[in-house]
């Protein structure tokens, strides 16, 4: 998939508008890898995440006395997988994979994460995240964000990462072990889990400021 596209005449007089642009916007709202894990990896992370002290979600910025607990718009449970030996081939892994894809579909200015992979627990009934983004004033400058999806569809209802392009959404497809990157700057999603639990890993990569 190419990122641009000359505009031509005919597409120019079909816009019904004064305007020449050099391009369309061909930035696609989310990309995938599916397969990323196999179901053996995906329980492994899934072991140790439950393993780790977990701490309740928080909202707000980086500074501590900003940062809240709000149940309505945040309900799961965390924890924090560090980039250690048993792990190191994850973080590689998923190094491979993102820049990958960013050189294929954004080609944002990137250079690593400043912030470890974050495990991420939803049971039912109802943990949820409502829309929002990943971005924000006076913290790191996240510019895609990664989410894996590790628990098997099976296993849960509802749950579903919607991501924002229009008001209706788009509900990603529930595989497990699929790596999903999108814009940090999406409008997105964690619907109320009403059976079982979801069980994700995300990480947030980060760059140089938009310009």
């Amino acid at each position: 998939m190419k990122n641009k596209k000359i505009v031509d005449q005919e597409e120019i007089l079909k816009m019904n508008t004064t305007a020449w642009p050099f391009y369309l916007d061909q930035m696609p709202p989310y990309v995938w890898e599916k397969n990323f894990l196999s179901p053996e990896q995906c329980d492994e992370i899934i072991e140790y995440g439950k393993s780790l002290v977990p701490t309740k979600g928080l909202i707000g910025g980086s500074i501590p006395e900003e940062k809240t607990k709000n149940t309505q718009v945040r309900s799961s449970n965390i924890s924090w997988i560090k980039p250690v030996k048993q792990f190191e081939w994850l973080y590689r892994k998923i190094t491979d994979s993102v820049v990958s894809l960013n050189h294929e579909y954004y080609k944002f200015d990137i250079f690593g994460s400043m912030e470890c992979l974050q495990f991420t627990n939803y049971k039912a009934p109802g943990d949820h995240y409502i829309a929002h983004t990943d971005r924000g004033t006076g913290i790191i400058i996240r510019k895609l964000s990664v989410t894996i999806q590790l628990s098997d569809p099976k296993d849960y209802k509802g749950g579903d990462l919607t991501i924002y392009e229009s008001a209706n959404g788009t509900k990603v497809e529930k595989e497990r072990g699929m790596l999903i990157v999108f814009p940090s700057f999406m409008l997105h999603e964690v619907t109320p889990v009403k059976k079982g639990e979801r069980n994700s890993l995300v990480c947030w990569v980060t760059g140089n400021q938009f310009k």
